[in-house]
C-alpha cells in the first residue's frame, strides 16, 4: 500500500510539473519534478527495498531540491529576475552533491532511510541550508505580497508547510508522508495558478 499511494503521489506531481512547464513556471515545476522524484523513490524502497541509487535520488530531490526551486519561485513571482540564476546554479551544486557524496553504511528493508546513517556533514549541511533558504524566500515574499495575493499566497505557503510534513513522516509513516507530498504539489499549483480577478492568471 506504502508504494501505491507513493507511485500515486509521484504521478500527480509529475502531471501538475508538466502543466506548470507548458506555463512557464520553470521553478515551480521544478519543484513539482522534485516532489516527483522524492515520491517515486519511496516507492521503489517500498516496493522493492531501498538502495545507493534510490538513495541518492531521494535525497537530492526531496532534500536539496524542493524548498530551495519552491524559494526560486517565489522571488521570480517578486520580480527576481537574478533569482532564475541563482536557481540554476544552485540545481548544478546540487546534483553535484548527491552524485559524489559517499553513501556508507548498509540499506536494508524499505524504511526511508534516515540521512545521518549515510552521507556526512558537508551534505547534510547543504540540504539544510538549502531548505532553510528555500522556506525563508518563500514565506518572505509571502508576506511582502499579501496584500495583492492574499489566497494565493496562503496556499504557496501551505505547499511549503506540507512538503515539510512530508519529509518528518518518512521515518514513521510512508503513507502518510507520500499524502503530504501530493497535498504539497495541489497547494502548490492551486497557489501559482490562482486568478485574483477574471481573465488573470498569476
Amino acid at each position: 500500500m506504502n508504494a501505491i499511494l507513493s507511485f500515486a503521489a509521484a504521478l500527480v506531481s509529475l502531471r501538475l510539473a508538466g502543466l506548470l512547464f507548458r506555463g512557464r513556471r520553470y521553478a515551480w515545476a521544478g519543484g513539482l519534478l522534485s516532489f516527483a522524484a522524492a515520491a517515486a523513490a519511496m516507492a521503489w524502497g517500498c516496493a522493492h527495498g531501498w538502495d545507493t541509487a534510490s538513495f541518492r535520488v531521494y535525497y537530492l530531490a526531496g532534500a536539496l531540491l524542493s524548498a530551495p526551486l519552491l524559494g526560486v519561485g517565489s522571488l521570480q513571482l517578486w520580480g527576481r529576475r537574478w533569482a532564475g540564476t541563482v536557481g540554476l546554479l544552485w540545481t548544478g551544486f546540487a546534483i553535484g552533491i548527491a552524485a559524489a557524496m559517499p553513501v556508507h553504511g548498509a540499506f536494508a528493508g524499505t524504511e526511508v532511510p534516515r540521512a545521518q546513517d549515510h552521507v556526512g556533514t558537508v551534505a547534510r549541511v547543504a540540504a539544510i541550508a538549502g531548505s532553510s533558504l528555500g522556506a525563508l524566500a518563500v514565506v518572505l515574499v509571502a508576506v511582502l505580497t499579501l496584500r495583492r495575493r492574499p489566497l494565493a499566497n496562503a496556499l504557496i505557503v501551505a505547499s511549503v508547510g506540507a512538503a515539510a510534513a512530508a519529509s518528518a513522516l518518512t521515518q514513521t509513516a510512508v503513507a502518510a508522508a507520500a499524502a503530504c507530498f501530493a497535498a504539497a504539489a495541489l497547494l502548490l499549483y492551486a497557489g501559482v495558478t490562482w486568478a485574483p480577478r477574471a481573465g488573470t492568471t498569476r
